[in-house]
């Protein structure tokens, strides 16, 4: 059996995220792990997979002027996408070898007939590029040049509506590849100390944002778990918008804290740094798995002191304690804020999602507001941009709680991801 390539393994995992709504970073982990793939392959295969989903409408209308795409079977239409992005995106890929890929692929689905049908489709392709772009200006251009879904564009404009101008670089960050943040662990380390201990190996480092941040931008690592001082505990992953909402926390010694929808512990270890390690903190998650990976990067980090609790949140039952100095809940919610690392969400998302993860945010919320102490305070964060899910649901939580808004903020793309946070205090 012949082994894989990299655009045999684009190809899968475009297909299951068409046709099974996979997560494309799972589905893309999982092949490559069964792939044996070289480095450089492998990159090849990313390349591929995330170039196609952040610009899916554009390579179709390129496609579309050539061929009805509703009328080809759904791996012919992946392959003809790999191929068609590899023409009208990267340069340093031949046409023969992108289009003769594509050509066998068709071959192997329906014979020689798909086959020719690719291969005249992306000849053309090759020859003619695509269809001019809207009018620039227009909301049609905006949609099509970065792929967005009319719906999402609506939502990022209501989100911009006090900044219009701020509209087209936003939209055009969010089909950017993301950086790599890390987050300098002030338990071991100073930013200062790290990034010079990174320059010394050979990682470009450098900081973002001010005091007291210890957020750092990597380029020139490759995986970040092969890192000696990632292994080493003086630093973690996480994107600097992601990062705001532990500052906007604000925790401090001693404190008792619950991290709610705590995930994989991003939020619970910064919090504990911040804290200087001697917060008492609950971080509860529905999924043992994640909290497994919790436990791992604090125990990797040095932090002592998170108590991780699996269970639901809207359970009265929750082995949750009666009251708590500080509630951070990053809420579940349509993730608009991180589509440049998850461009998948933009064709798997409807706008009826958004209704009804507001409606799961308002319940996690009523039902954590009567845990919060006298003097405490709650944090809410959502990492996308819809009103909706943001300052809309903090506004109705202050109506009807009495909960004082003290402090809210957003953060956007190419800085950060977009993120909304909100700071509410008794």
């Amino acid at each position: 059996m012949s082994p894989l390539t990299a655009r045999e393994v684009a190809r899968r995992v475009l297909d299951r995220v068409e046709s099974k709504a996979a997560w494309a970073t799972l589905a893309l982990d999982g092949e490559l792990g069964r792939s044996g793939l070289d480095e450089r392959d492998r990159r090849l295969a990313s390349e591929l997979v995330y170039g196609v989903l952040r610009n899916r409408s554009r390579i179709d209308r390129a496609l579309a002027a050539h061929a009805d795409l509703g009328r080809s079977p759904p791996k012919v239409r992946t392959a003809l996408r790999v191929a068609a992005y590899q023409l009208l995106f990267l340069d340093r890929v031949p046409p023969y070898a992108a289009v003769d890929d594509a050509v066998a692929a068709a071959r192997a689905v329906g014979g020689t007939k798909l086959g020719g049908f690719a291969n005249a489709v992306l000849r053309k392709v090759a020859r003619d590029r695509e269809p001019a772009l809207p009018p620039e200006g227009t909301r049609a251009r905006l949609e099509a040049e970065h792929s967005l879904p009319t719906w999402i564009a609506d939502e990022l404009a209501a989100a911009l509506a006090d900044t219009p101008a701020e509209l087209p670089r936003v939209a055009a960050a969010l089909g950017e590849p993301p950086p790599l943040i890390a987050r300098a662990n002030r338990l071991r380390t100073t930013r200062a100390a790290l990034i010079e201990h990174l320059t010394v190996a050979g990682i470009t480092a450098t900081p973002v944002g001010e005091d007291p941040s210890m957020a750092v931008r990597l380029a020139d690592l490759g995986d970040p778990s092969r890192s000696p001082s990632f292994v080493a505990g003086s630093w973690t992953v996480q994107d600097a918008g992601a990062q705001r909402v532990a500052l906007v926390a604000a925790p401090r010694p001693g404190m008792r804290i619950l991290d709610a929808c705590s995930g994989v512990g991003g939020k619970a270890t910064h919090l504990a740094e911040l804290a200087g390690g001697t917060a008492e903190i609950d971080a509860a998650d529905q999924s043992k798995t994640k909290l497994a990976l919790l436990a791992e990067t604090a125990q990797r980090l040095g932090i002592a002191g998170i108590r991780t609790l699996a269970c639901d949140l809207l359970d009265p039952a929750a082995p949750l304690a009666p009251a708590y100095d500080l509630i951070v809940l990053d809420a579940p919610c349509s993730g608009l804020g991180v589509l440049r690392r998850h461009p998948d969400a933009k064709w798997r998302l409807t706008p009826d999602a958004v209704p009804r993860l507001a409606s799961l945010q308002r319940q996690l919320l009523d039902a954590l507001v009567p845990r919060l102490a006298p003097a405490g305070a709650l944090v809410y964060a959502v990492c996308t941009f819809t009103r909706a899910e943001g300052p809309d649901q903090v506004a109705q939580l202050v109506a009807r709680t009495g909960l004082r808004l003290v402090h809210e903020e957003r953060t956007w793309p190419p800085d950060a991801d977009a993120f909304y946070v909100a700071r509410l205090e008794r």
